[in-house]
């Protein structure tokens, strides 16, 4: 199943690349999602055991953070088929490519159970989002492209130089030197305690680069600014969570070891710091899709946070990955049709996008409240569990903190998101009608990661309560 599941999006991006027809291939985007969206099911429903020598293995957290890449990749590949129409003065066939790929490396990332893979993974998903950065080709899309590209760059070789503390934690101890995770977790009272400790640290600031904790953020607002919409959703939901799924999985080792509280208090510490640093900045912040960059550095915090706790918090905060996921989702690909429709993304030039454009303009407004955590959206739910889970471990202080830190983010985003959306156009706006109009193809997607949104905050079905039960066992040290 990993071989499949991983190279039918390689192959897709192959045949991308080899595809004459500029018209026609951005197709190829939903028939990758669709076949990838089944054997992920297929998958999640029959994990079965490792693979490749122990080197390929579908774990509880990875079954959840797959499931939410593939059906939020389904939803953005069919938004990109839509979206590339009205960008026919582009080449795409770079785009289509690096879409697929990227969406292969992140699959690898989940699977790889061995940390020298998974280093590989992760790398490849820069390397593959690099050129979706760059889709505009103007001078601010260089600017974010390279500074992408060199700030994961310095994070990776942090994480890699990490990995080669986890090993040396072995060999200090005399121990057989392997990176694969079941081998490391079975060694992991032997292991060398100041080597894993400082392994952690550095995994931690390598991964948490690519997921965007402050301070290791600065390359999100102007990436996720210059990027494509779907680009953003697709960082913002999909890379984001195969980097915490790697850091959730260097905090199992070092709860085997007996080393939790340390690798705690650096999440908690580092998650609050992320949420003040984005109420800090999201204030009078006028580009948008820069606002939901920060945004999203808010909510790598509240993960942190809730993985830093543990117990109920860690729950909250496996399903506030998901509700974020989709969530960020709705509202970068309805930016990503506003910025389209204005010519704009900043509230200078974008307002009363409800009228110019209802649907999406309603999506983004419906988002702004999704992702600002308000009943009755799913973010809503689990946050209530971290912070249920934040109070019940008696960080009473640091739920206060985080409360109040939430209100300013509310308040910021609130000012952006009205700005832009209520209200009349600005003067010569209205005459200037716009080519780029609310599609099927470009608004049916945002309709259903917002049905989805709203489903999790009413009901969370079953299957995905099991998965969610399994990876908090899973990260308690059961199997």
């Amino acid at each position: 199943m990993p071989y499949f599941i991983i190279a039918w999006p390689a192959a897709l991006a192959g045949a991308a690349f080899a595809w004459s027809s500029n018209r026609t291939r951005p197709w190829l985007l939903p028939a990758a999602a669709l076949g990838h969206l089944l054997l992920t099911v297929l998958a999640a429903l029959r994990p079965g055991g490792p693979e490749f020598g122990g080197w390929l293995a579908l774990d509880p957290l990875g079954r959840v953070v797959l499931l939410l890449v593939s059906v939020l990749f389904a939803c953005c590949a069919f938004f990109a088929a839509g979206y590339l129409r009205f960008r026919s003065d582009r080449d795409n066939r770079v785009f289509c490519a690096c879409l697929l790929l990227f969406l292969s490396m992140t699959t690898l990332t989940i699977w790889a159970h061995h940390w020298g893979l998974m280093w590989v993974a992760m790398e490849a998903t820069t390397l593959a989002g690099a050129p979706l950065v760059y889709f505009n080709r103007n001078s601010s899309s260089l600017e974010a492209t390279w500074k992408y590209l060199v700030i994961s760059s310095v994070g990776i070789a942090l994480a890699l130089l990490g990995t080669f503390f986890l090993a040396y934690a072995s060999v200090r101890q005399g121990l057989p030197t392997s990176l694969l995770v079941e081998d490391l977790l079975a060694n992991a009272p032997l292991l060398s305690r100041p080597w894993l400790r400082a392994a952690f640290a550095l995994l931690l600031i390598g991964y948490g680069t690519k997921m965007g904790l402050a301070p290791m953020h600065t390359w999100k607002p102007d990436a996720y600014g210059e990027a494509p919409g779907l680009a953003g959703a697709l960082f913002s939901g999909g890379m984001t969570a195969c980097a915490f799924l790697l850091i959730l999985r260097a905090l199992r080792l070092l709860k085997a070891a007996g080393e939790g509280a340390f690798a705690g208090q650096l999440l908690l510490w580092l998650g609050l710091f992320s949420v003040a640093v984005a109420a800090a900045f999201v204030m009078r912040q006028k580009d948008i899709k820069r606002m939901l960059a920060y945004s999203s550095v808010e909510h790598m915090g509240i993960l942190a946070l809730g993985a830093g706790i543990g117990g109920t918090a860690l729950l909250g905060a496996l399903l506030h990955l998901v509700n974020n996921g989709l969530a960020k989702g709705v509202l970068f690909l309805s930016a990503g049709n506003i910025h389209r429709a204005f010519g704009a993304k900043t509230t200078d030039r974008v307002r009363g996008a409800v009228r110019r454009l209802p649907l999406s303009g309603s999506l983004f407004l419906a988002g702004l409240f999704a992702v600002a955590c308000t009943p009755p959206f799913g973010p809503f739910v689990s946050l209530l569990l971290i912070l249920g889970g934040i109070f019940e471990e008696g960080w009473h202080w640091v739920g206060g903190a985080l409360l109040f830190l939430l209100f300013l983010v509310f308040m910021g985003l609130g000012r952006t998101v009205l700005a832009a959306s209520q209200g009349a156009a600005p003067d010569g706006e209205e005459t200037a009608a716009p080519a780029y109009r609310d599609t099927l193809l470009t608004g049916a997607p945002i309709l259903v990661l917002m049905g989805l949104v709203l489903l999790l905050g009413l009901h969370i079905p079953d299957f995905l309560q099991v998965f969610l039960s399994d990876a908090l066992q899973y990260m308690e040290g059961g199997r």
